[in-house]
């Protein structure tokens, strides 16, 4: 019975190929459990901001978005973007790029500790002790936390995509159960940020050692990887920063409490978009092994398709954003209004299709200067906007640089 549900299933897939382009059998397998981990990771996420919102005062939460901010740009030396470069040689049969690859990231990584160190002397000097507590711990372990996590890009290039999920859960799980019951016995800052870390480089240490075992690596070397990599992390250095000036400008000019506020206007959006996210790791292989001939004439239609669900879904979250918050963060019913202006970024999700087929295509130019024109039109609009507009100036510094990155995706989409 159930062998012929599977075939009946299996036979449907197939056949709604014809109106999606797409092969779908790939899709629901590969999908099904990026979209389980997607889920799991957005609700203990979710049950994390609860938690936040009722167990922490505002202006201790907006100190951590700060310190957590300007980790994010203290990380760059940690190669961001190795993981995507390891993904697509380990698409193309090259496991042996992996470990170098690694060493490479731990190495580049431990000049952001450095950085880490240095902004806590600053801080001692100008008698700081929260901010120079804060930075030291992040020190310690900011050279190694993403580092250890890019066993996955292994995975994902192997297509396992079920193991690959099967980790991100139980790290996902046990790093903010152990957030969560920090929250509920302390709100020491320092605490919370040690917790914070010290889970998230134990859980992804280990689970890179479980890889290693289970799944070792050949012994293809594709000598063009770390190059990429390091491609890629340089394309996506601007970036890094303009991913956390918003939240280190409101800090610096309207105080912790107003960066709570904005962190919760964007919290269920960015959730959101996490779990469309599957749709990238399982793209990126198969794009690896097309033309761009074929890219440039099945992925519009694609984009369209995926356009229309998510204006439906946009169309829903404005509706019932105020009944969201108002049960879930009572404490912060003043993040609403923003956050159903932010929702409108969720409309530019398709076009990350188009970065992926970019990036598995190794265009480099392409990729460059459409994440430096990206990022700096966007730290421009947040150095104007921010101090006249505040919140809102923050949001709409976020949606206009979208529309860009559409404009010139789709220029080299056509020129692919």
């Amino acid at each position: 019975m159930i062998k012929e549900l599977k075939q009946k299933i299996y036979n449907l897939l197939r056949w709604s190929e014809k109106y999606t382009k797409t092969d779908m059998v790939y899709l629901t397998k590969g999908g099904s459990w990026l979209t389980l981990g997607n889920i799991v990771s957005s609700a203990s996420s979710f049950l994390l901001a609860i938690a936040f919102a009722n167990l922490l005062p505002k202006e201790t939460y907006g100190i951590y978005k700060y310190i957590l901010s300007i980790a994010g740009i203290l990380a760059i030396p940690t190669l961001s973007g190795m993981g995507t470069a390891i993904t697509q040689a380990v698409a193309r049969g090259y496991e042996g790029s992996f470990l170098p690859a690694l060493k490479t990231k731990i190495r580049w990584g431990l000049l952001g500790g450095l950085a880490s160190l240095a902004l806590a002397g600053y801080y001692y000097f100008n008698d700081n002790t929260t901010l120079t507590i804060s930075f030291l711990i992040t020190a310690v372990f900011l050279p190694f936390m993403n580092s250890f996590g890019t066993y996955n890009a292994l995975l994902q290039g192997r297509k396992l995509f079920g193991i690959s999920t099967k980790y991100g859960i139980i790290s996902q799980i046990i790093a903010i159960a152990i957030l969560i019951a920090t929250l509920f016995f302390t709100k020491n800052l320092f605490l919370i940020i040690l917790a914070y870390f010290a889970s998230w480089t134990i859980l992804r240490f280990i689970f890179l050692k479980i890889t290693l075992k289970k799944f070792p690596p050949n012994q293809n070397q594709d000598p063009q990887t770390i190059s990429y990599g390091k491609h890629l992390s340089l394309i996506s250095v601007i970036g890094s920063i303009a991913g956390n000036l918003d939240k280190i400008l409101l800090w610096h000019l309207l105080g912790a409490g107003l960066l709570a506020v904005y962190s919760f206007a964007m919290a269920p959006v960015n959730q959101i978009s996490g779990l469309l996210k599957f749709i990238l790791p399982l793209a990126l292989p198969k794009l690896s092994l097309r033309d761009g001939k074929e890219i440039k004439k099945e992925l519009p239609g694609k984009m369209f398709k995926l356009f229309a669900l998510i204006a439906l879904g946009v169309i829903m979250f404005i509706i019932l954003a105020p009944y969201l918050y108002k049960i879930f963060f009572p404490q912060y019913m003043d993040a609403v209004k923003y956050s159903q202006l932010f929702a409108l970024v969720l409309l530019f999700f398709p076009q990350k299709l188009i970065g992926a087929a970019l990036q598995a295509k190794a265009k480099k130019k392409a990729l460059y200067i459409i994440s430096v024109s990206n990022s700096l039109i966007r730290i421009a609009l947040y150095l104007i906007l921010i101090p006249i507009y505040g919140i809102y100036g923050a949001i709409i510094a976020n949606l206009i640089p979208y529309a860009w990155n559409t404009v010139l995706q789709i220029y080299y989409l056509k020129k692919m």
